[in-house]
């Protein structure tokens, strides 16, 4: 089928870049300027890019996917991209660049003043780094000394054909056509918009640019040919190698006088002797010795408490079946943790558990349950010493995780409101956040583990580094939803006091930053449950951060459960949820009953907190089951029967599908065969029916 042909053809080469890329395919298709292509091509990457492109795709007619049957490099897929483009410009982005709001309508613009008879239309760009420090990238302008880069440039289709542009494979791949782009443009046929329209995203780590490595000599390879035909660019090249010798993020300090003797080679004598580059590095190597000794300073009131009881255990040696484990900022025994000591009680009994606590939890901890306080004596031997450790959140004092230490971070939800890094684009929050802090706590994991493709994704950019391997193997807290029989669920019923022939309703609001005054509920209960009326009891369970108590209005239709263990017996005792934005509709949604969202402020909550998706949006995979935004429209739910109904089945199942595709009731298994066994164990090839419902009868 043929193509109609657009103004723009916007190449993505993409390869492990599963946490950005769907940002950036949003970011072209969100353009005001219509006309084009998006040519996303998959160089085998192998993190589920393709998922997310074939997602965009069936959304949006105008993604066009290309798979390489090979892993060839951004230079090989940026030349197949080009080879299957039918726009008259190309426009060639990486897979984690933004392409700025209103960038194609004004390249568009430029382009129409010209006449049509532009060949090359440079613009400028910016860069962000991985703390969102934004700064200029360069000029869109020819004379104006700046390493060539593929994105900051249209070059039409047609000119790039009758001159045999192409990438060239390897490292630097875009110096030879970008260079060569510019000398063959004929005088007229080359202009420049004086706007930023890319933004390149500089990663924290996993990235070739900030990769220390002789793999970076390879530049000297690309100017080479360059030269030798046109000696007119040895001060483009000279300032693009003085760069790349002076990045600590491409040449080691050990390859640097090498590099420097090899390009000066290269550029016949235009660097000079290295001696007198020496001497600029020294004065640079004593500025960063300076702030060093300042960082040293700030940092010693902490070492000096924490050596005296940490240092000693540090010399002791590892401890191989000693396991520490900590859920919800010490909160004691819960969630994934929780669920991971179960099943490797079971399945590697050698192994010996230790729970960090705060002191004001421990007497709340379930019986027999070894322990250590947070901060103390026996807290500091315990984690110099375990060669595992397994967290929902953190360890608290700073610790330094020692070589042969395994840390499982299992975290405690799937993310619908912003988390970690992407927290900074957020005032409120971000004056309360130490990302710095966030990111040596990132740096210390081994094992992220995963409930759903969409946690992955948004863990790999939020939580950047090159140190921890994805565990795409579901929730171990969740297992319980597969596993838990009819016999089970009615005990749970009746130890919470719910009446045979009663619906139970399970009512969980989330935290609202803003609020700092104790548990307020969104909802008006008391009314709620007079309206409800006898046949229906209320669970009302507050966000742990209120403590164990909701401090709820006396009614016999509620129930504060916000003090129970375990939030997963909850939510096996009952009959649907109700909830704003609580991760916990993601695991809810494991059991197949009915989800009702109350979100009264949710243009509030995305503004403050930001979200992920359109909670509220009504599409499938997006929207959990029946919406109110109101008191009253939750209450003409529930009346008339419209919180259960085919509709609101149809989307669940969508929401089901996306959010819980790992969980089956095996979770912990995988998980405990993973990192404490070394051992593989493959997701259920079937999906695995939930529990049984309470069984409910009018």
């Amino acid at each position: 089928m043929s193509r109609s042909r657009p103004l723009f053809s916007v190449v993505v080469p993409v390869h492990r870049v599963r946490g950005f890329l769907r940002e950036t395919l949003e970011s072209v298709l969100g353009q005001s300027y219509g006309g084009l292509e998006l040519i996303v091509v998959d160089d085998r990457s192998p993190d589920g890019c393709g998922v997310i492109t074939a997602e965009c795709a069936e959304a949006d007619a105008r993604v066009v996917p290309l798979a390489l049957s090979a892993h060839r490099g951004p230079g090989p897929a940026r030349n197949a991209g080009a080879a299957h483009a039918c726009g008259e410009y190309l426009l060639f982005l990486d897979g984690d660049d933004l392409l700025l709001p209103g960038a194609l309508q004004a390249l568009a613009e430029r382009l129409r003043d010209g006449g049509g008879a532009l060949d090359v239309l440079r613009f400028g760009h910016e860069r962000s780094d991985w703390r969102e420090r934004v700064t200029p990238g360069g000029p869109p302008f020819p004379d104006a000394p700046s390493p060539p880069v593929a994105w900051d440039r249209l070059l039409r289709r047609t000119f790039w054909l009758r001159h045999g542009l192409a990438f060239t494979d390897g490292p630097y791949e875009e110096i030879v056509p970008v260079v060569r782009a510019e000398r063959l443009v004929a005088e007229g046929r080359a202009a420049s918009l004086d706007r930023v329209c890319v933004r390149v995203r500089e990663r924290r780590a996993g990235g070739f640019a900030a990769t220390p490595e002789r793999g970076h000599f390879r530049v000297l390879e690309a100017y080479a040919p360059l030269l030798a035909a046109d000696p007119g660019l040895r001060p483009t090249a000279a300032a693009h190698l003085r760069a790349v010798r002076d990045d600590p993020g491409r040449i080691r300090p050990a390859d640097r006088r090498a590099f420097h003797r090899a390009a000066d080679h290269l550029l016949g004598g235009a660097l000079g002797p290295y001696a007198v580059h020496r001497v600029q590095l020294a004065i640079d190597q004593q500025k960063g010795k300076a702030w060093e000794l300042a960082g040293r300073a700030r940092k010693s009131a902490r070492g000096r408490i924490l050596r005296t009881a940490y240092r000693v255990e540090l010399c002791r040696p590892l401890d191989p079946d000693l396991v520490v484990h900590g859920a919800y900022w010490n909160r004691g025994v819960a969630c994934n943790p929780a669920a991971v000591h179960a099943k490797a009680r079971e399945l590697a009994p050698q192994l010996r558990h230790l729970w960090v606590v705060g002191a004001r939890h421990a007497g709340r901890l379930p019986p027999g349950t070894e322990h250590v306080v947070a901060g103390s004596r026996a807290y500091w031997r315990a984690m110099a010493t375990a060669a595992y450790l397994v967290n929902n959140s953190s360890f608290p004092g700073g610790f330094t995780k020692r070589p042969g230490q395994v840390y499982l971070q299992t975290h405690h939800g799937t993310p619908l409101k912003s988390m970690g890094l992407d927290q900074r684009r957020y005032p409120a929050l971000a004056a309360t956040m130490d990302f710095d802090k966030i990111l040596a706590h990132v740096d210390q994991w081994d094992f992220s583990l995963s409930a759903n493709p969409h946690s992955t994704e948004i863990w790999e950019r939020v939580y950047p580094s090159s140190s921890y391997t994805h565990l795409d193997l579901g929730y171990p807290r969740n297992d319980r939803y597969f596993t838990a029989t009819s016999d089970e669920i009615a005990g749970i019923r009746a130890s919470l006091g719910i009446e045979p022939g009663r619906r139970a309703i399970l009512y969980a609001p989330t935290h609202r930053d803003r609020r700092t005054d104790g548990f307020a509920s969104p909802l008006d209960l008391a009314a709620f449950v007079r309206e409800l009326g006898d046949e229906y009891v209320v669970l009302v369970r507050a966000h742990y951060f209120h403590g164990t108590s909701a401090a709820l209005p006396e009614h016999p239709g509620l129930l504060d459960v916000t003090g129970h263990p375990r939030v997963e017996d909850l939510c096996l005792a009952a009959d649907a949820l109700i909830t704003d934005y609580s991760s916990l509709m993601f695991d809810y949604a494991c059991l197949d009953r009915p989800i009702v969202v109350h979100a009264p402020d949710w243009a509030a909550y995305r503004a403050t907190r930001g979200t992920y998706f359109d909670l509220l949006s009504g599409s499938p995979g997006e929207t959990p089951g029946a919406l109110a935004t109101s008191d009253d429209e939750l209450i003409g739910l529930f009346r008339e029967g419209g919180w259960d109904t085919d509709a609101t089945d149809k989307l669940r199942a969508a929401f089901r599908a996306r959010f819980c595709p790992y969980d089956d009731g095996r979770a912990a298994e995988r998980v405990v065969r993973r990192v404490f066994l070394g051992e593989e164990m493959p997701l259920s090839p079937e999906a695995r029916p939930p529990a049984p419902s309470p069984g409910w009868t009018g």
